[in-house]
């Protein structure tokens, strides 16, 4: 609709008029009503920039009330764009919300009336717009256009379009190019948000290499389009292939050189690179460890197992698939392939019928499948890539965080055994796990968390999560009512047999209330304190539970991760490093508790904060107890009181505080 009638703004008028005047009872009803007429007006420019006016006037009456749009302070710019795909009526309060944030930033408030900064608003739509680039600048995926109905499209392209065109965007080009870097430092297995960012620079701003500024971007921009010489002179694939097919054996050093060099700096890889490993394989293997950038223990397990890696890489090699070449590199780095289980498993898996059900999983998660791999393909690649990266394991937009979370401590420490559920699930769409001397068989199930599943995710995660999921949320329905929390029971049955049978939970269940957060934060330090626990390290990741906070501390719910380490940084402080497996290990958890993922030691895929902000929004971990009992009295009081201080001040507000002595 590209002009607006008078009857529309009528209409409008005539359910603003209805819903100021509604009683308690029927507001509800009558701001669904009036999210209707938004829906209509924001199909047009002229629309948008009557409802841009009325915005404000629409939030002091309350429309936002009882949403979670209704404080702009905690409104999170990442989340937009689930909305937007999500349709109305979700979708027309998201665009009055917007436009509400951006009158905020344009125009000249009363200081009662500025509910928001200028600042805060101005780095608010400059993320908004950075998550949100098909939207700008509209080129839209083949996978937004799978979810969205063409009139939601075009809604959300008169949005930014509008947006646009009213903001000043200085900031954007740094905002998207640290994004583009923090995201890829992590290391995700699923790259399509990170190559879709490199796209949209690459089209759309200049990236001058000689700038420091944009010079790291050059880097990644060339890691996808120009990752060595004879790609940058011979852009088209079919003229790259002939290139590669014809030069000779120092050239192709350089250009496996090269490219390597590219992989291991970000974590991408290019389709130019798939047919360079394919020709290095079939006439100058020994080049092989130079694409993949391999260390020495790669190297040599390159030279031990080359026909059954050569073999395996083969049969899946493609330049639509080519990703999981850095996993491969990454496997070997690792030394997998020494394992005799591994190999065993991976050969086992190469043999698999794939269940008709699972296949259509396998392929519904790729969003342009090509037609020169199948199904078995994809999901050789997919654990390849998971047992290379472990730590880029994510849920996508799943209530799946326990799923995730065990997948990437299988591919870290039990990685045959991460295979043969693979292989189960692949060929019977079916999973048993034993709990308490009762076999789960996950098709015998009801529901899990999971109501419909998210397959912006890893091919391994597509397979499996479903089954997991079920399986993990039947062991937590078993447990429920005993005195305990049921993680005590559940993880260990749940992840294997290195999780710790000591257990600490500072939330009871039973009364919804925290006691003895003294006594819990002073077992947690004793057990993981290298100061005060005699040096101790983890040797393997520990399911920890935390209470996820807003930007603003406030309680927001439970979530599941797994604590990795805890180091010295360079500054000599103490951190915790964790997996978050929500995809974004980056957010703000409120009084100034931002996890890194890049700059304070972190590996790729792991998140750090000081141990006294992560052990603040802990509320249960495992431990050893005969170990741990023995350095409690050596933890000072200070170090408790700065972290209870952090947690009564923050989630801590949303519980009674027991101080019942717990027996640990």
């Amino acid at each position: 609709m590209d002009v607006i009638t008078d009857t529309v703004y009528e209409n409008f008028e005539r359910s603003f008029d209805e819903f100021k005047n509604a009683t308690n009872l029927t507001k509800q009803e009558k701001a669904t009503k009036l999210a209707s007429q938004i829906d209509i007006l924001s199909l047009s420019r002229n629309g948008l920039t009557f409802l841009y006016k009325k915005s404000l006037e629409l939030e002091k009456e309350g429309f936002f009330n009882g949403t979670p749009w209704s404080d702009p302070e905690k409104l999170v710019p990442f989340l937009v764009k689930g909305t937007l795909l999500n349709g109305h009526p979700g979708s027309s309060f998201e665009v009055l919300s917007e436009l509400r944030m951006l009158y905020y930033l344009n125009e000249e408030l009363s200081e009662s009336e500025q509910r928001i900064s200028k600042e805060t608003a101005q780095d608010y739509m400059e993320e908004v717009i950075v998550h949100n680039l098909e939207f700008a600048f509209k080129e839209i995926s083949e996978e937004t256009r799978s979810l969205m109905s063409e009139r939601e499209i075009k809604k959300a392209i008169n949005l930014f379009g509008f947006l646009l065109s009213e903001i000043e965007i200085k900031g954007i080009f740094e905002k998207l190019a640290l994004e583009v870097k923090l995201t890829c430092e992590q290391r995700p297995i699923v790259t399509r948000k990170a190559r879709e960012l490199i796209r949209m620079l690459d089209r759309h701003f200049e990236a001058d290499s000689e700038q420091n500024k944009n010079h790291f971007i050059k880097t990644y921009i060339n890691a996808l389009y120009a990752p060595s010489k004879g790609a940058r002179d011979h852009k088209n694939l079919d003229d790259y292939q002939n290139f590669v097919e014809n030069c000779s054996r120092n050239t192709l050093y350089s250009e496996a050189e090269e490219m390597g060099e590219y992989m291991s700096a970000t974590g991408l890889v290019s389709k130019y690179h798939a047919m360079l490993l394919k020709k290095l394989l079939s006439d100058t293997p020994e080049l092989v460890p130079v694409l993949l950038d391999l260390n020495d223990q790669g190297k040599a397990e390159w030279e031990e197992y080359r026909i059954m890696l050569s073999q395996l890489v083969m049969d899946i090699i493609h330049p639509e698939n080519c990703q999981f070449i850095y996993g491969l590199s990454e496997m070997m780095r690792r030394n997998l392939f020494v394992r005799r289980v591994v190999r065993v498993g991976l050969e086992n898996l190469r043999k698999i019928k794939i269940n008709p059900q699972v296949e259509k999983r396998i392929l519904k998660s790729i969003v342009n499948p090509s037609p020169g791999l199948s199904a078995i393909q994809y999901l050789m690649s997919g654990v390849i890539r998971v047992l290379g990266q472990p730590l880029g394991v994510g849920q996508g937009n799943n209530p799946t965080c326990q799923s995730a979370r065990g997948i990437s401590m299988w591919s870290q420490h039990a990685p045959a055994k991460l295979i043969d559920m693979i292989i189960t699930v692949a060929t019977q769409n079916n999973l048993l796990i034993r709990f308490e001397n009762h076999d789960l068989v996950s098709n015998q199930l009801g529901k899990g968390l999971l109501e419909k599943l998210d397959y912006n995710l890893d091919v391994v995660s597509v397979v499996l999560v479903p089954h997991l999921d079920k399986i993990y949320n039947e062991m937590m329905h078993r447990s429920y009512g005993r005195t305990e929390d049921p993680h005590k029971w559940v993880n260990p049955s749940m992840y294997g047999h290195w999780i710790q049978v000591g257990f600490a939970s500072c939330y009871d269940y039973l009364s919804n209330s925290i006691m003895d957060f003294t006594g819990f934060v002073r077992i947690f330090y004793a057990a993981f304190h290298p100061d005060y626990n005699g040096n101790r390290h983890l040797v393997y990741p520990n399911p920890v539970g935390i209470f996820i906070t807003s930007n603003k501390g406030d309680m927001v719910g439970f979530h599941a991760i797994s604590m990795l380490r805890v180091d010295k940084d360079k500054d000599d402080q103490t951190r915790v490093y964790f997996l978050n497996p929500n995809n974004e290990g980056r957010q703000n958890w409120g009084q100034e508790i931002k996890p890194s993922v890049y700059g304070q030691g972190e590996k790729h895929g792991e998140s750090s904060l000081p141990i006294q902000e992560f052990a603040a929004r802990v509320y249960a971990f495992h431990y050893d107890p005969l170990i741990t009992n023995s350095w409690i009295s050596n933890v000072p009081e200070e170090e408790i009181i700065k972290v209870k201080t952090l947690a009564e001040q923050s989630w801590g507000k949303s519980y009674i505080w027991s101080q019942q002595i717990k027996l640990w």
